[in-house]
């Protein structure tokens, strides 16, 4: 699927590509009873079982032959799924799988697993950086991956993926998706520590763009909030791919990071430190200077420049870089994604919100000696919320989480009204341009 862009009156171009919530797009999870529940002698899971080992033979493989017929075309691996849900069962309710029949143990599997749809209510907050693997890509063009908040029933934001190429002109093709998603998979059941963080990684024989990121530990319960990919380089060719998240419990957030080589294994892991108190944090492609640099707002409404010894630890005070000020950004500033490298400087996408809370994009250039020093920024939005582009579960917001460079542009996925997912694409020299004739 290849978009082209329309024109637009500033230095940005709009495509006519949408990607929206789907309701369609559902995966195989387990599904929890309550292990000690009042109301059940030994606990729901426990009268759940009995009473599907209770039906007679002939009683068995009709209602298994019924599931089969409701969900094995929706799903991938379906029996070999129920039948590792009910390996998970009988361990924790200290079974032995060898009393029950090859049918009765997916069933029974069956019973404790639902279907879930991870992006039924919306897709919002992109990032997108270049993909591992750039074999075959000719000269000019950059294979990428793009990150996506994906919310679902109960209002859950998980982590999913697409790919697809970028041109030169700022121009790109998506992948399709393929027909069934998988809900990548915990490495150790027992690696729960959320201080220790946890590592998760996709089926070998699933792709990326049908794999998704849960929660898992209590402190994300309600969601992998707005993942900021960026491309780290440790040096000597030395790549890691990084991202900064907010973990949402439903009452309490904390900023974590995504840490994965190769896109297959993922590793989820608690930022420590006071710097790292609160969300929407940003890190620099390289080291600055020798230190881990980020973008991060401390206070809830300017952006502060954050440094540290450590990818996992940020102890330090930030630096004061920018506050509000023009009327578009007066409520509060914040970054859209880790600074691109230019020649001319470190480009900061920004966000700002101004009047009735409306949201809109603009930049920023820094200095790529010193980032502290703020060498120009756009007097005036480069993208904002309009026509249809207003309207959504929350109206009147544009947001992105990240852009990619290719050639002389950048690709900029971005949220539209927290409901869907826009492309734009603008020139570099035309932003810079911008910012230094004070437009």
């Amino acid at each position: 699927m290849k978009s082209n862009p329309v024109l637009h009156p500033n230095p940005i171009r709009i495509f006519d590509t949408r990607l929206k919530a789907d309701p369609s797009r559902v995966v195989l999870r387990p599904f929890h009873l309550g292990w000690q529940a009042q109301n059940a002698p030994g606990g729901r899971a426990m009268k759940l079982v009995e009473d599907i080992d209770a039906l007679s033979p002939e009683d068995t493989r009709a209602e298994y032959r019924r599931v089969l017929k409701d969900f094995k075309a929706r799903h991938w691996q379906t029996e070999k799924m129920f039948s590792d849900r009910f390996e998970e069962v009988v361990t924790s309710l200290e079974l032995t799988a060898g009393n029950y029949s090859e049918t009765k143990r997916k069933l029974i599997g069956a019973y404790f697993c639902h279907e879930y749809t991870y992006a039924a209510a919306a897709l919002m907050n992109p990032s997108i950086v270049p993909h591992p693997d750039q074999s075959g890509v000719i000269d000019g063009h950059c294979r990428f991956v793009m990150s996506l908040r994906a919310v679902g029933e109960g209002h859950i934001s998980t982590i999913a993926f697409r790919e697809g190429i970028a041109n030169p002109d700022g121009s790109f093709s998506l992948w399709p998706d393929g027909p069934f998603a998988t809900s990548a998979e915990l490495d150790d059941a027992t690696l729960t520590d959320e201080m220790g963080g946890v590592i998760v990684h996709r089926h070998c024989d699933s792709t990326l763009s049908n794999t998704v990121i849960f929660p898992i530990t209590e402190q994300q319960r309600n969601g992998l909030e707005d993942l900021r990919l960026v491309r780290l380089d440790h040096g000597g060719g030395d790549f890691e791919w990084v991202g900064t998240y907010t973990a949402y419990s439903g009452s309490s957030i904390r900023s974590e990071l995504l840490r994965t080589r190769d896109f297959f294994t993922f590793d989820l892991e608690p930022i420590r430190g006071e710097a790292g108190r609160n969300k929407g944090m940003a890190l620099f492609p390289e080291r600055i200077n020798g230190l881990y640099t980020m973008i991060g707002r401390q206070d809830g409404k300017n952006l502060f420049l954050l440094q540290s010894d450590t990818l996992s630890e940020w102890n330090r005070e930030g630096t004061l870089l920018m506050e509000p000020k023009y009327p578009w950004e007066f409520i509060q500033i914040g970054n859209c994604g880790s600074p691109i490298r230019t020649n001319e400087g470190w480009l900061l996408l920004t966000h700002g919100v101004g009047a009735m809370r409306k949201y809109a994009l603009g930049c920023a250039l820094l200095d790529l000696d010193d980032p502290s020093k703020v060498i120009a920024r756009s007097r005036e939005p480069i993208l904002t919320a309009e026509n249809a582009d207003r309207s959504g579960y929350v109206p009147n917001v544009v947001y992105t989480c990240g852009a990619l460079r290719t050639g002389d542009h950048l690709l900029i996925p971005y949220g539209i009204s927290d409901s869907a997912i826009g492309f734009a694409t603008a020139r570099i020299d035309d932003l810079l341009n911008m910012m230094k004739s004070g437009a």
